[in-house]
């Protein structure tokens, strides 16, 4: 797929209150510095897209783009802020599970996790607690142009033994870096699979 234009559309902090469009979605998500915006600015070939800061935890709302007038980009609150109470996180994972379980026309959600860390708690447990809710998802590892080859293979084996442990077949997983674009067309590729499916 080649992404021609995208737009930001809106902004929410309830699901209830998002877009009424019967076009599919494609959602993102991941922690707090994980290169989420980078790596959809990456994607859309738009620098300015999605706010990027150095800050973790800057997306605080549900924000829709509109991707080549025909599927929304859905720019998802992160989890995982360690700067923030405890009140904000579980508003954030609030405004979350609300929209994870009530959008009908979400399609797939796209799970960014950092390549350069161990494999994290509370990555796994978003991972398994998607899949029990039977939500279609991708595993996309990002920052790996910050790795050398052995790294980075050691760093996805480690990730797919711990995979293991929760599924029978292991998940669809992406390698990507929003600085080198690699990856980006195994992305927008499998969107576009999804969307022609029947």
């Amino acid at each position: 797929m080649l992404i021609k234009s995208a737009e930001f559309v809106e902004s929410n902090s309830d699901a209830s209150k998002c877009i009424n469009t019967p076009l599919p979605e494609f959602a993102f998500i991941g922690r707090s510095n994980v290169g989420k915006s980078s790596l959809i600015n990456a994607l859309c070939n738009n620098a300015k897209l999605a706010k990027t800061s150095s800050t973790p935890g800057k997306t605080q709302l549900i924000n829709h783009f509109i991707i080549n007038k025909n599927w929304y980009l859905v720019d998802l609150p992160g989890y995982g802020y360690a700067k923030v109470n405890k009140i904000a996180k579980e508003k954030f994972q609030s405004i979350v599970t609300h929209y994870l379980e009530k959008r009908d026309n979400l399609r797939c959600v796209f799970i960014l996790i950092d390549c350069r860390l161990a494999p994290q708690p509370i990555d796994l447990d978003f991972i398994e607690w998607t899949a029990q809710q039977g939500i279609p998802f991708i595993i996309v590892f990002t920052k790996t142009d910050k790795l050398g080859k052995v790294k980075l293979a050691e760093s996805l084996t480690g990730y797919q033994r711990q995979l293991d442990y929760l599924f029978e077949e292991l998940p669809n997983i992406i390698v990507t870096s929003s600085e080198k674009k690699i990856g980006l067309t195994d992305l927008a590729d499998a969107i576009e699979q999804i969307i022609n499916q029947k």
